[in-house]
């Protein structure tokens, strides 16, 4: 049996699968914020209430939404600020008796589609959360690709490319950097950037209604967020020449985005042809729990 855990800045949640990818135990239950111990804690009780569940014991992984440095050994970049600094790792498999494998949670994306979702049997898969906020995972052979730093995939604190003159040099992210992809091309910054344009508090499905009417400004916002992610994409196209993207989190249900992206990126990719799929997530938001299990797919 594999447990995933996905350890998020709201909520931590579990999956038990079974060998065939059967779902055999789930849970979740609100993250304690600020509260390292606490999260941990919660941890220990959610793998305890699975293996009482299912009568077995089985392998543990974890996504989280940052990484664990190869250089300290300790969590950095995550957004979940209270674990940053902290030795995730160490103390997860001292807490649960076992050792534990940790991983990005968009890589846990990219292996859970790549394993039995959207890309499976891809040799290649950029997956990319379009969420609350947006960040990106790489797979190669349905194993993640942490690098040499543990910052693989880390395209969300990228600018975003081919800025125009009213773009440049755009607003900061939560570290500080100006006109990136986490800001713009997340479901949060699409929010955002409408809402600071009208002067109104609307949900991203209902500036997308608004733009299914006819509505002009919501379809100008729209335009503007299929231009910037679709160049986005374009660069993740002549870097890394993936076999395929996938696209998570909520702004993924948008269906047009699938028919609006790859005539936005034509123009910047550096090919006389392209024809890279890029689709929904099989899985949806159970995506990173289940590849946080996968994790252990030796």
């Amino acid at each position: 049996m594999r447990l995933g855990i996905d350890w998020g800045g709201t909520k931590i949640e579990i999956i038990a699968l079974d060998g065939s990818g059967a779902e055999r135990f789930r849970k979740r239950v609100p993250t304690p914020r600020d509260d390292y111990a606490g999260c941990l804690a919660a941890v220990a009780g959610l793998v305890e209430a699975a293996e009482t569940a299912t009568g077995e014991r089985g392998t543990v992984g974890f996504g989280i939404p940052g990484s664990i440095s190869p250089a300290t050994g300790l969590v950095k970049n995550a957004n979940s600020t209270w674990m940053n600094g902290k030795p995730l790792d160490r103390d997860l498999a001292d807490i649960l008796g076992r050792a534990v494998r940790v991983q990005n949670d968009a890589n846990c994306l990219a292996v859970s589609e790549a394993t039995d979702g959207a890309a499976a049997g891809a040799h290649f898969v950029h997956a990319i959360i379009i969420g609350t906020g947006c960040g990106s995972g790489i797979a190669i052979d349905a194993k993640a690709h942490r690098g040499a730093n543990g910052i693989g995939g880390e395209w969300g604190a990228i600018p975003v490319p081919w800025l125009t003159d009213e773009e440049f040099p755009g607003p900061k992210n939560w570290i500080g950097h100006r006109g990136c992809i986490d800001y713009w091309c997340s479901g949060t910054g699409f929010q955002r950037e409408y809402n600071e344009d009208t002067a109104k508090s609307l949900k991203g499905p209902d500036i997308i209604a608004l733009k299914r009417t006819g509505d002009p400004v919501a379809i100008g916002h729209y335009k503007a967020y299929v231009s910037r992610l679709g160049r986005a994409l374009a660069m993740s196209a002549n870097l890394m020449d993936p076999d395929v993207f996938v696209l998570g989190g909520g702004m993924s249900n948008i269906d047009e985005l699938y028919e609006d992206l790859p005539e936005a990126m034509a123009p910047f990719i550096f090919s006389d042809a392209y024809e890279v799929p890029i689709r929904k997530a099989v899985h949806g938001d159970s995506s990173g729990v289940r590849g946080a299990a996968w994790l252990w797919n030796d």
